[in-house]
């Protein structure tokens, strides 16, 4: 009997029941943490996203210190630029765009006539069983109901946009705060460690930075010429509402792996309202837009891999889309990339019994 309570299997066994133990004890407290979870998202969301914005721009902030230029001038130049810059983009391309609205508007019923006569067309193919016609049709009458359902929504959900324009309204004033005194809050964290882990902790800190830091700020600079190349690819293929489509590919550019077809989906839809040729032509653009990306933009931009297996990315995706929708797919990989230095750096100190 000692024999067996000594033996490695007898250890995982109880290991197992722990866990499945605490799995559910978990799921019988699980109203008190989706509210708990609820209530700190809300309050937590604009930090979080001054923390991204932190991140991405301080190295910028550190460059100019080094220069004698003081972090409050130097964030402040940083805000200058971002918004003179944006400005004058947006003067631009805010024509643009409500130009494009304002053609997509006047051309929905055109599209919805088209539609209708796609459906209308399904009677003429006698080998079509009935049932899948009434099938097909059922479909289209749950996706107008539905779209209704959502526009009704939205127009409910406006305490909500309010909660939006406040959060954008607060961030810039948070990410000031944290980037002019980034370094205090590097050392107040490390203070608060004890001494004799403080190296252990620097260089867990350093390589979560260099596991994210190229990652993060690549990614953006990878998703903006993504979405030029796609809005040059539109152009010249003469596809309706160029800019706009091409805004849809670069923000879903930012999810790995499954980004890409979100992001080309809307084009795909436009162009099968035109032609079938303009479909052929847009997924060609689209596919030579993401060849591009994995074999020449990224490994420049990007450079070094995160070392993550496809299977754990797309689990990390699951995860944070169920818990976060969107912003749960875009965090989910840098957040996925946290946990997984952490993780090795805590099985080599428990392993090896001195810091990695």
């Amino acid at each position: 009997m000692e024999r067996f309570t000594k033996s490695h299997a007898f250890v995982i066994l109880v290991y197992v029941l722990l866990g499945l133990l605490v799995l559910f004890m978990l799921l019988q407290i699980k109203p008190i943490i989706s509210a708990v979870y609820t209530f700190l998202k809300e309050i937590l969301t604009p930090f979080i996203i001054a923390m991204i914005i932190s991140y991405v721009l301080n190295p910028v902030v550190t460059l100019l210190n080094s220069r004698k230029v003081p972090r409050t001038i130097a964030v402040l130049l940083i805000y200058a630029v971002f918004i003179t810059s944006t400005t004058v983009i947006l003067m631009n391309m805010i024509p643009m765009f409500m130009n494009q609205l304002q053609q997509l508007n006047a051309s929905m019923p055109e599209m919805a006539m088209k539609a209708q006569s796609v459906v209308d067309s399904l009677d003429d193919f006698k080998f079509l069983p009935d049932s899948v016609r009434e099938g097909i049709n059922n479909s289209l009458a749950k996706l107008e109901d539905g779209i209704s359902v959502m526009i009704s929504e939205q127009i409910r959900g406006i305490g909500n946009t309010i909660n939006a324009l406040f959060i954008a309204f607060i961030v810039p004033f948070l990410a000031f705060y944290i980037l002019k005194d980034f370094q205090l809050i590097e050392k107040t964290v490390l203070a608060i460690v004890p001494k004799q882990q403080r190296n252990h902790t620097t260089k867990l800190l350093v390589d979560i930075d260099t596991a994210l830091g190229h990652y993060i700020r690549g990614q953006f600079l990878v998703c903006v010429i993504i979405g030029g190349l796609a809005y040059l690819g539109y152009w010249l293929i003469d596809m309706p509402y160029p800019l706009l489509l091409a805004f849809v590919v670069a923000v879903f550019n930012i999810i790995p792996y499954i980004g890409p077809f979100f992001g080309a989906a809307p084009a795909l839809i436009m162009a099968s309202t035109v032609s079938f040729k303009m479909v052929l032509l847009v997924a060609i653009v689209n596919l030579t837009c993401q060849v591009l990306e994995g074999n020449v933009i990224s490994p420049q931009v990007v450079g070094r891999s995160l070392h993550i297996h496809p299977l754990a990315i797309i689990f990390a995706l699951l995860v944070g889309g169920e818990l976060a929708g969107i912003v749960g797919l875009i965090l989910a990989v840098p957040l996925f990339a946290v946990v997984k230095v952490i993780a090795q750096h805590v099985f080599w100190y428990y392993v090896h019994r001195r810091p990695l």
